[in-house]
Parts: structure tokens; C-alpha cells; sequence
């Protein structure tokens, strides 16, 4: 998919987001909207004519796939509307998203179809995403496990153990995601416990360590993502600087916005700003 349908798709899928929250009126709208474009440009893009992410929507559980496990789970609105769109379920389950019973809950869970592991414990994610690229190399097999984390789950200190795993053990089919959107539910990072020099920690860890200074720019990210598949001999890291709550200019940077819907009134201002952005992408 070329770029410019790329930061299309992003910008549908974050009217998608906010849609299926305000309808469940509950949900993590800031942090789904600073990780979509990561994740579009990973599902979507492609390096060398070969996709990032290579799966099967037909065959969820084919064993040749590549692994996405979102270890910030609360953003899983961002997962589930690419899911859908590639047809790993249908789109009309986004309507029922966190309802009793529904296929797609507050967090991922691993019975739904495209979903590879059941997160929502911060921490736990990027811990089974450095077991599953541990059992890939003693099989040999050249499946790529991708993990996305958020830096107010970097907090954990199970993460650093994954991390200090990961590079032991010189996981090079792992590439480890930083959504480093700066704000986490009770305030900022930097003010709550920060977590830099996080680059120079993830180097110390024996990690080819990526920075993207803007985590919205596709092409940016495109570039990132070739890297990271161009057989570093290392586990990578991709440390994204993102905004909490991208593509709302009232909701950005704020942490009021982490974890509520918008109330009918604000979607009123956002969803015509998005659809305008939208509009201009040609």
C-alpha cells in the first residue's frame, strides 16, 4: 500500500475509534489515537514488496504468521478497526465493542480472531512477545514477533526484565515498540517516574535502537519498520515520540483524555476535522 493511502486509512480508522468508544461510551481514546498510525503503517506497509506483518485473515491461527501482540492493551480500539478492516471479523462487532459477552472487550483477548495474546496487565505482553520470539528461534522458524508498549507501562520493572531477556539472548526476530506519547493516566511521565534516557537503555540492552521524532509521520515510520526487518542480527527497538490523543486538538497531550468517550458534542467538532484531513489526502 502506498503512503498516501496508508495516512489515509489512519485517519478513517481514527473516526472508527472514536465512533466505537463514544457509542460504548467507555474506552481509551488517548492512547488509541497516538498508537494508530504505528500501527496502520505496520499492518499496511510493506518494504521490498514484502508486508511488514505477514497474516492471514482466513487462517488466524496459521503458524507461518508474524506475531503483533499490543502489550498496552487499553488501546486495542486501534487493533480491533484494522482487524475488522482486513476481515479477520466483521465490522458490525465494532458496534458492540466492551458489551457483556461481545467478541471484543476492553482489552484484547486472545479468542478474538487476529488477536495473538490476552494483555491488559502492562508488562505482561512484552514478556510473552520475548517467550514467543525465544520458541520461534529454537523451532528456527523466520516468523517476526512484533510488540508495541507504552512508556507508562516501561514503569513495570517486568518490562526491563523482558527487555534485558530479549537482548541476552539476542532475539532477532523481535522489534519492540515504544508509544512514547509522554502522558499516562495520572499525569506526565517525566513527572510520575521517567523513563529516559530510554534510547540509551535500549542500547544498553544490546538492541539496534530506532527513533522516530514524529510517530505520525508515515514515512518516518515506513522507514523505521525496513530497518527493523533488514536482519539486524539483534532485537530492535522502535521508540516512537507520539501525541496522547493525536487528530483531536482538544483531547491532545492531555491525560483527562486517557481513558473516556467523547460526549456527543465534542464528537460533533472531531469527526468533521478528522473527515477533512481525511478529504485532503491526495
Amino acid at each position: 500500500m502506498e503512503e498516501i493511502d496508508i495516512k489515509r486509512k489512519a485517519h478513517e480508522f481514527r473516526i472508527d475509534i472514536l465512533n466505537m468508544i463514544h457509542k460504548a461510551n467507555s474506552g481509551h481514546t488517548g492512547g488509541s489515537l497516538s498508537a494508530i498510525d504505528i500501527i496502520t503503517t505496520l499492518y499496511f506497509g510493506e518494504s521490498k514488496g514484502k508486508k511488514f506483518l505477514n497474516t492471514d485473515p482466513k487462517n488466524p491461527d496459521w503458524t507461518d504468521q508474524d506475531y503483533f501482540i499490543l502489550s498496552k492493551g487499553h488501546s486495542c480500539p486501534a487493533l480491533y478497526v484494522i482487524l475488522a478492516d482486513l476481515g479477520f471479523f466483521p465490522k458490525e462487532e465494532l458496534n458492540h465493542f466492551r458489551q457483556m459477552g461481545a467478541l471484543l472487550q476492553g482489552h484484547p483477548v486472545r479468542k478474538t480472531p487476529g488477536v495473538t495474546m490476552t494483555t491488559g496487565t502492562l508488562g505482561s505482553g512484552i514478556s510473552a512477545a520475548v517467550g514467543l520470539a525465544m520458541c520461534l528461534k529454537m523451532e528456527k522458524k523466520p516468523n517476526k514477533v512484533y510488540v508495541m508498549v507504552g512508556d507508562g507501562e516501561f514503569q513495570e520493572g517486568i518490562v526491563w526484565e523482558a527487555l534485558m531477556a530479549a537482548g541476552h539472548h539476542k532475539l532477532d526476530n523481535l522489534v519492540v515498540i515504544l508509544d512514547n506519547n509522554g502522558v499516562q493516566m495520572d499525569g506526565y511521565v517525566r513527572s510520575v517516574m521517567s523513563i529516559d534516557p530510554v534510547v540509551d537503555k535500549f542500547d544498553a540492552f544490546g538492541f539496534l535502537t530506532l527513533q522516530v521524532m514524529d510517530g505520525h509521520n508515515i514515512s518516518d515510520l515506513l522507514k523505521a519498520f525496513s530497518k527493523a526487518v533488514d536482519n539486524p542480527r539483534k532485537p530492535v527497538a522502535i521508540v516512537a515520540n507520539t501525541i496522547k490523543g493525536k487528530g483531536v486538538s482538544f483531547a491532545e497531550g492531555k491525560a483527562s483524555y486517557h481513558g473516556v468517550a467523547l460526549s456527543k458534542e465534542e464528537m460533533a467538532v472531531a469527526v468533521p476535522a478528522i473527515q477533512n484531513i481525511i478529504n485532503d489526502c491526495k
